[in-house]
């Protein structure tokens, strides 16, 4: 049996499969503080992204020309309930419970496609976020 074309064909396959699950770092290149959380998206979001923590909206932090990453600061030890949002992208996981320990950060990897909400006109604006006391949120390229 001869095999002249099949093993170039799987080395093309494999490299190229290989070079396409690079492209979001399955792992943060600098370790996470404690507290925090970083959410790594798919692809970049023009915003604006939304933000829900243990039932309070947070206000976020926007970037003009797009982000590759939410990061959130100053989270307390525990579990915590957050739900992402936007007009302009969907997200998967878009909700979810973080159980922040003690002595590092989270990082999530957060699967995000573009999807345009509103039709026609303009999005009615939405009411400032009340916040949570010490957390942060910032969207980051």
């Amino acid at each position: 049996m001869k095999f002249n074309a099949v093993l170039p064909a799987m080395v093309l396959l494999g490299t190229s499969f290989f070079l396409g699950c690079r492209k979001v770092p399955l792992t943060p290149s600098t370790p996470i503080p404690s507290g925090s959380v970083v959410f790594r998206f798919t692809r970049a979001v023009r915003g604006p992204v939304e933000l829900t923590l243990d039932g309070a909206r947070l206000p976020v932090q926007q970037s003009a020309k797009g982000a590759n990453s939410l990061h959130v600061k100053g989270l307390a030890t525990g579990k915590h309930r957050y739900f992402l949002t936007s007009q302009r992208e969907t997200f998967s996981p878009d909700m979810g419970e973080l159980d922040m320990p003690a002595d590092k950060g989270i990082y999530q990897i957060t699967l995000a496609q573009k999807l345009d909400a509103v039709l026609y006109g303009k999005p009615d604006p939405l009411p400032p976020a009340e916040g949570l006391p010490g957390v942060t949120a910032i969207l980051l390229k």
